[in-house]
Parts: C-alpha cells; structure tokens; sequence
C-alpha cells in the first residue's frame, strides 16, 4: 500500500489538531479521501466501562472489532507488548487519498512542524529534523531557510503539501 502521507509535528500546545482538523476539512473539501493517524504519549482509552465491548476487552479479548450501520472500530489491546511502529500501523488503513499524520516527532516522514507562541516547548524542531519541510506559525519565526506559512493560512499549506505529495485535487 503506497498512500501519500504527511505529518504534523510541534510542541505540546502548538496547534497540531487544529492544523490537522483543519486540513482534513480543506483536502475533502477539494475531493481527497483523507484519513489521519494520532499519535499519543499517554494511556487512552475510546471506550466507556459498562459497555459490551469494555467488558469483552475487559474479559482478556486481544481485539473487539464493533460494528453497527454507521461505523465500525477495530480496538487492538497490546497486553504488554511494545508500541507498534508507524510502518505496521499505516497498513490498518483503508486505501485514501492522503494520510495526514499528528505526532510522530521521530517519524521519517515529510511534515510541518507548527509553532505557536504559547506552545509548552519553545525550541525549534527543524533544525534537527530533516524531514520537516515547512514551518506553520502564529508568530515571526525563524524558518532556517523552509518554506514559512501563517498558522491560519490553511489554503496555502494545503497547497504546498499537495504540489510536495503531487496530489491531484478537484479544487486546487
């Protein structure tokens, strides 16, 4: 499976689900199917106890696949195994247009690292990272030489990652 994929990155606080939301809007907007991978650092959890399926994960099921006439979800419980990495978590998606990924700081993919001002980490992450390929901020910013985009301009960052993917867009 060789679908486009791009990431967002930044510190904790910088604005990386807004961008992400934002973006999915902007490229189905524009005809993509569009599918997105979160990366979190913490437990969590997208099931509630006292339902059926908590109580099958609950009873030691290694995966609870629920599915009803508006969606399915498919939940993996690793039971002390190690964190799957991106390569074996990509293939779970089903074929799209565009995969755009949160997270991921270490990934070896092409990304933009977001910055906002009030963000909890104040170094930069491009000067590091060779795969970030163009900054988003709310603020002026030193773009060490990449591309630089306003945090609101989603069009225009829409627009550079299609031309850098070479995605074909309905509205672009």
């Amino acid at each position: 499976m060789n679908m486009p994929v791009f990431g967002v990155t930044g510190w904790k606080n910088s604005g990386k689900t807004t961008l992400v939301t934002r973006l999915v809007t902007e490229f189905v907007g524009r005809g993509l199917s569009v599918s997105t991978i979160k990366h979190a650092h913490h437990a969590f959890d997208i099931d509630t106890p006292a339902t059926d399926s908590f109580r099958h994960r609950a009873a030691g099921a290694g995966e609870v696949l629920i599915v009803s006439g508006k969606r399915w979800a498919l939940m993996h419980e690793l039971r002390g195994e190690a964190e799957p990495a991106f390569e074996e978590v990509l293939p779970h998606l089903s074929p799209c247009d565009l995969v755009l990924v949160e997270g991921y700081k270490r990934e070896r993919i092409p990304k933009i690292e977001v910055r906002r001002s009030a963000a909890a980490g104040d170094r930069p992450l491009a000067p590091d990272d060779p795969t970030i390929a163009a900054i988003a901020a709310d603020h002026p910013t030193e773009s060490h030489g990449l591309p630089s985009f306003a945090l609101d301009d989603v069009a225009a960052i829409a627009d550079f990652i299609a031309d850098r993917l070479k995605l074909w867009c309905a509205d672009a």
